[in-house]
């Protein structure tokens, strides 16, 4: 576990990284989720005072964008496609299946931590329908089966 003092310094670097840069407070987001595997409420208050926003304003972003965690996620990311194509080709049975199988509803993560479940708005894969993203690889044709056993394997 990081201590205050640890991700104070980690949170300084990634802002130090972006000092100049027009607009940074989606990409030092960004850079923060990666470094510690979602945003860190006590990283919050040393983003707004280093770009001179308030703490609402840069909890209201991070809160905004679905992309953004305020917890760690699980050692395996299941997406699942909630787009209109997909949904045309059977999305809603697979997540009520998938969600079934797993015992999660969305954003939730299982108790043992091997896998957080979330929605996606349109992976890109409309042809290949239901489609889903396990641990940022695309599956085109998805089936209930084949996602829980990737993530659970």
């Amino acid at each position: 576990m990081l201590d205050s003092l640890d991700l104070e310094t980690r949170v300084r670097e990634i802002l130090d990284a972006h000092r100049g840069m027009e607009g940074p407070l989606l990409p030092i987001l960004h850079a923060v989720q990666e470094a510690f595997g979602h945003v860190p409420e006590a990283a919050l208050p040393i983003i707004a005072a280093d770009l001179n926003i308030s703490k609402a304003e840069a909890h209201g972003v991070m809160t905004f964008y679905h992309d953004f965690r305020a917890r760690p996620a699980g050692r395996h990311v299941l997406k699942l496609c909630r787009a209109e194509a997909c949904q045309s080709m059977g999305a809603d049975a697979l997540a009520d299946q998938v969600k079934a199988k797993l015992g999660l509803d969305w954003h939730e993560t299982s108790r043992d931590g091997a896998v957080t479940l979330e929605p996606v708005f349109c992976l890109g894969l409309c042809a290949c329908g239901p489609s889903a993203m396990v641990d940022g690889k695309l599956v085109g044709r998805a089936t209930a089966e084949a996602l829980v056993a990737k993530v659970t394997a």
